[in-house]
């Protein structure tokens, strides 16, 4: 893990080159441009407070706000995961010349996405705001679980993005996974309409704890208890130790197999 730090450290100006070029070949030719980065969710919102606050009616106050604080960094999580897998493959033309460090590349991917999570926040406070949900001293904690949320993605984005190299089924089964994920994580719902018997297992899910912090400052505006996010950091280390190990020994055969 030390020496893969070392590696990105050594090419960060490549890094930001590659994230740069990512972020406007996204919206290249699009009218509306970055708004898309919230107008999705925006859609999505719209389908799933007609869902649960009409038909199915799940009793939150202020539900578009509270879907919004989890939606928002779920989305994170899943689109860094739906691009890290094939990042790659896509940069295959690269990855082949000797010299080039493969790792660069999913975590250009994770950048990328983390960067248009960031710029859509001030956009989704004013969103809050127009919804009444107050806000307050507890938005400082943004920025630790930003940090965990990072390092908890790369482990997986890492690990995905070599076995998609030599298997190449992974690419699709991921965006199935990111599904069933979506909704037994506590996201479109709270977690109190868990069922107890089933709230054990749900809690068991580390994005649970990531997801509620999000909603905890954003939505209940309050500092997220500590505890579970520090486990969720030492986890997040423990995977990133096994997916530096794992792409460690597939990218000497990644010239190979591409």
């Amino acid at each position: 893990m030390t020496e893969m730090f070392r590696t990105l450290y050594t090419n960060r100006e490549l890094i930001g080159i590659l994230v740069a070029k990512q972020l406007k070949l996204r919206y290249r030719g699009s009218v509306l441009g970055f708004a898309w980065t919230l107008l999705n969710p925006l859609l999505l919102m719209l389908v799933y407070t007609l869902v649960f606050s009409v038909y199915l009616r799940v009793d939150v106050e202020h539900y578009p706000a509270f879907m919004l604080a989890g939606f928002l960094p779920w989305t994170w999580f899943a689109t860094s995961l739906s691009s890290g897998v094939t990042s790659i493959l896509e940069g295959a033309s690269l990855v082949i010349r000797s010299k080039f460090p493969a790792v660069v590349l999913p975590v250009v991917a994770l950048t990328a996405n983390t960067i248009n999570f960031i710029l859509t926040l001030p956009i989704l406070l004013v969103f809050l705001a127009v919804l009444q949900v107050k806000m307050g001293a507890a938005l400082w904690a943004l920025v630790p679980l930003i940090a965990i949320e990072y390092l908890f993605t790369l482990g997986p984005v890492l690990i995905v993005s070599a076995v998609n190299v030599h298997y190449r089924d992974f690419q699709h089964i991921i965006g199935h996974v990111l599904t069933v994920l979506q909704f037994v994580t506590p996201i479109l719902y709270p977690l109190a309409l868990v069922p107890e018997g089933l709230r054990p297992w749900t809690l068991l899910n580390p994005l649970t704890t990531l997801v509620g912090g999000f909603q905890d400052v954003l939505y209940w505006n309050r500092v997220p208890p500590w505890t579970p996010l520090l486990g969720l950091l030492a986890l997040s280390c423990v995977i990133l130790s096994v997916a530096t190990l794992m792409f460690s020994r597939y990218k000497r055969s990644f010239a190979e197999a591409l």
